[in-house]
């Protein structure tokens, strides 16, 4: 039958042990009491502190470098993001004032176009440019409006600088125009100087038309103004057609020439005004075929 041990001894090396903690508390506790009441301590742990603080330095080095890393990462992108949306909106802005500035141009040159139809007492339509064909065999408009709206053939169309040229045909929605630069566009003119009729020939160019058949003798000169004549009922009078350039001789020697600028605008602008109230014969007759762009009307 196994007998009863007891409780085993404590070693004497743990006895050791707990002795020093015992010790080492007692210790601590005296110096935390003799600091309190003298701080006499206070001194050796500001040296201690100073001793280590580059130690505290250095070890916190690699989280303050990595804590700038991602605050100069996320500031770069920040920062790029800021400028994309930056350029984005001086983009956005600048589109912005080019149609605005677009509109303003439209509506000065709209208020001149009826500010000019107004003070002449003219009874007249607006009609928009649907279409421009400028090629050289041909110089014609296409507007939104037509015999549906009381457009007609041979009616003028003109705008705030001058006559345009004519309609030669119409649709119920749509109107064609005859421009006077077209190369088969006559027009009769009178010098606003000195009274001479003469004749533009349209030159398949926008921004020329030919005075031809000008007498060495006729008081024309560079500069001159030329307006409508009235003859042969296609046109009122009255309307600029345009200026007269540089006096030439002609191939035959016998007569003059001349480049005319023409008044009107005519490879510009989105509106044009149709004169009501002037009906030339053929019109007046009903016609409905395109009107002889004048050739046979004559001074």
């Amino acid at each position: 039958m196994p007998s009863h041990a007891g409780s085993p001894a404590a070693r004497p090396g743990e006895v050791a042990g707990v002795l020093r903690l015992l010790a080492f508390l007692i210790l601590a506790t005296a110096l935390m009491v003799l600091d309190y009441r003298g701080g006499w301590l206070h001194a050796l742990r500001a040296r201690a502190e100073a001793a280590v603080q580059p130690l505290w330095w250095l070890a916190g080095q690699p989280a303050r470098v990595g804590t700038a890393l991602r605050e100069n990462a996320v500031t770069r992108a920040q920062l790029a993001a800021d400028n994309a949306r930056l350029r984005q909106a001086l983009l956005l802005t600048a589109a912005r004032n080019a149609r605005l500035r677009t509109a303003a141009a439209e509506n000065a040159r709209l208020r001149g176009l009826l500010d000019s139809a107004e003070r002449a007492r003219l009874d007249v339509q607006l009609a928009g440019v649907l279409d421009i064909d400028l090629d050289p065999t041909r110089q014609r408009l296409l507007l939104d409006a037509g015999s549906s709206g009381g457009v007609r053939v041979g009616q003028p169309v003109i705008d705030a600088g001058g006559l345009m040229g004519q309609v030669i045909a119409t649709t119920p929605t749509t109107a064609t125009v005859l421009l006077v630069t077209d190369p088969d566009h006559v027009v009769p003119v009178m010098v606003a100087r000195s009274g001479v009729r003469l004749v533009v020939y349209g030159t398949g160019r926008s921004d020329a038309l030919l005075l031809a058949d000008v007498p060495l003798s006729a008081d024309v000169r560079r500069g001159d103004q030329l307006l409508t004549s009235g003859l042969g009922d296609r046109f009122p009078p009255g309307f600029t057609v345009g200026t007269v350039g540089t006096l030439r001789a002609d191939d035959s020697r016998a007569f003059l020439e001349a480049d005319v600028t023409p008044a009107a605008q005519l490879d510009r602008g989105r509106d044009v005004l149709l004169l009501r109230g002037y009906r030339a014969p053929l019109a007046m007759a009903g016609a409905n075929a395109p009107a002889p762009a004048g050739k046979q009307v004559r001074p």
